[in-house]
């Protein structure tokens, strides 16, 4: 008995399901349409095997990419194989779309069937969905399709092969449209200020230049020789303008009040910008023909290149024509009308706007016509699928046209197809190179550029971190002198202990006799303390005798302080005496050591 499944694709996740009755459903196909509607059936119909959910937006999409395209994912081939049983040929499973089943019979080995009953049952699973999978809401999975829905149709317009002719076609439509349109304007600018100067009408054959005149001229009466030059320029042409300038002296035109020209003006203006928009539109086209399909531009150019692609669609569609269809592109109501008569069918299209079936004598319309809607072909499809698209093949194919157009004339026999395209193919490929190394140079200049912005950024985010710290620092560096300044006085005078040097008081007192003689052991008793920090040198340990003798005589000086005089102060005169007193010993003990 073979085991029937449907896969069933849905914007939450895939779905397997297996049908419980194979038989009976595929005799009864009336009851199955009975009982897609009602839920109590149905589940007893078919029943859920597996559902495998979309772990996020973005994977969702690219399984719906590749069901669109007829490509089996990764995701859906783990379900299948995990799911459906190993005898691959008692499973028949049933899908929707018959370019995914022929992927999955190609790629997996399981029969696959769509339509008939397949499409009945998908129909019911669709209704029924969430009430099939637990925990899915009907509302959830709306939003689910809604979204869906909209990241892929905004994929398929990003990805979309033709956006490039979009503009193509834009462009060209609104070329002819602004063609229509200034020839309409212009006939009304002719006839307005004709009233007042008919004799223009015939002098200026230009519908922009006469625009010109008359915007600049206004008042025939008020012209004369000093404008003679500005005529010159509009012109381009001395004798015209000096025609004008006759004419306007014996003209047969009506008076016209100011506000009338002052209206005529502005028409005029308009239609003026008008023809300069057209002109620039002319030039973007080209410039964008040229970057599109520049062998098409270079062999037929770009209006008529345009104008092919509009009428086509686009580029792809155009290379997919034939060159029969390609001669006859744009005139299909006569060739219809000639298949409904049995009259002869037009012999070209858009491309008899091009100069080379101008040129060609009656008798050789379409043979040259036929010939160059043969070139338009091959130029289109090496436009559309060429990586690097160049120019070069344009150039030779319209060598060949005009070899043919001689043939016709002279009979001088043409090169051959096959030796033209290889010295087409080795231009190509010089020039693809030479374009690739600019492209190459011009991705160089801008990761350079990129490079030193993001460089001068750095340094710019540097310099304002910086600034705070080093503001910082000049606000605490003044601070920093200031207390060093007593510490290195009291080091250049030799003081140990800033404590004993800088204890002045702030007020000076009168000094009793019992603070005097208070003061003057406290001094005896520090002199003592001064021969035990000369201890350090060992010349000195074994002098006694003139340390004892200098320490009465350091007192002796002191008491004779006048007592206004701070007992403090005398802490560096001490320290004074005590180096004299030093150096005296030294010196005796040279003295002491030369007479032995």
């Amino acid at each position: 008995m073979v085991l029937l499944h449907v896969l069933f694709e849905h914007a939450v996740g895939y779905a397997l399901l297996a049908l419980k009755e194979v038989e009976e459903i595929s005799l009864l196909l009336p009851q199955v349409e009975e009982c897609v509607l009602n839920l109590g059936k149905f589940h007893n119909i078919v029943r859920l095997v597996a559902f495998c959910p979309f772990s996020s937006s973005q994977v969702a999409l690219e399984n719906a990419n590749a069901v669109s395209e007829g490509v089996v994912h990764e995701d859906l081939r783990l379900l299948l194989e995990t799911h459906l049983p190993p005898k691959k040929k008692k499973v028949l499973l049933g899908v929707g779309d018959p370019k995914i089943g022929a992927a999955i019979q190609e790629e997996l080995g399981y029969n696959c069937q769509t339509g008939g009953v397949i499409a009945e049952i998908l129909r019911g699973v669709r209704l029924h969905f969430h009430n099939l999978v637990k925990g899915l809401t009907d509302l959830s999975a709306c939003k689910a399709q809604l979204g869906l829905g909209h990241s892929y149709s905004r994929a398929k317009v990003k990805f979309n092969v033709n956006r490039v002719d979009n503009m193509i076609i834009q462009s060209i439509s609104l070329l002819d449209q602004l063609d229509k349109d200034i020839n309409t304007f212009s006939m009304r600018v002719r006839e307005w200020y004709g009233y007042h100067f008919p004799e223009l009408v015939k002098i200026i054959n230009d519908n922009a230049t006469y625009c010109r005149l008359a915007q600049f001229i206004g008042n025939r009466k008020e012209l004369n020789e000093e404008k003679l030059e500005k005529l010159e320029e509009l012109t381009m042409d001395a004798a015209k303008a000096k025609a004008i300038l006759d004419a306007s002296r014996s003209s047969m035109g009506m008076d016209i009040s100011a506000i009338d020209l002052i209206n005529i003006e502005s028409f005029s203006s308009r239609v003026v910008s008008l023809s300069e928009y057209r002109q620039s539109l002319h030039t973007y086209l080209r410039s964008k023909m040229s970057q599109v399909a520049p062998s098409l531009s270079a062999l037929i150019g770009e209006a008529v290149g345009a104008r092919l692609i509009a009428h086509a669609g686009s580029l792809t569609n155009l290379a997919k024509y034939p060159a029969s269809t390609v001669q006859i592109l744009g005139a299909e109501k006569a060739l219809f009308r000639a298949l409904k008569t049995r009259g002869n069918t037009p012999k070209y299209g858009l491309i008899f706007h091009s100069t080379f079936i101008g040129r060609a004598a009656a008798k050789n319309k379409g043979r040259i016509s036929r010939y160059l809607a043969n070139k338009c072909s091959i130029a289109s499809r090496i436009d559309c699928f060429s990586e690097v698209p160049t120019s070069v093949f344009g150039e030779k194919l319209r060598e060949q046209v005009e070899e043919r157009l001689s043939f016709y004339e002279t009979g001088e026999i043409p090169r051959k197809n096959l030796d033209v395209m290889k010295e087409a193919m080795v231009q190509a490929e010089e020039a693809a190179a030479e374009i690739t190394r600019k492209l190459e140079k011009q991705e160089k200049k801008r990761l350079k550029k990129e490079k030193k912005r993001l460089a001068a950024i750095a340094l710019a985010s540097s310099e304002n971190s910086s600034a705070p710290e080093e503001c910082e620092e000049t606000s605490e560096r003044p601070k920093k002198k200031k207390k060093q300044k007593p510490q290195e006085v009291l080091q250049e005078n030799g003081m140990e202990d800033p404590s004993v040097s800088f204890s002045k008081p702030k007020k000076k007192k009168s000094f009793s006799k019992e603070e005097l003689v208070s003061s003057d052991l406290e001094e005896t008793a520090g002199t003592g303390s001064l021969p035990k920090r000369k201890k350090s040198f060992p010349k000195e340990e074994p002098v006694t005798d003139p340390d004892e003798s200098e320490n009465k005589r350091v007192p002796k000086k002191k008491r004779k302080l006048s007592p206004k005089e701070e007992p403090l102060s005398s802490g560096p005169e001490e320290a004074a005496a005590s180096k004299s007193s030093g150096s005296k010993k030294k010196k005796k003990l040279r003295k002491l050591s030369q007479e032995s």
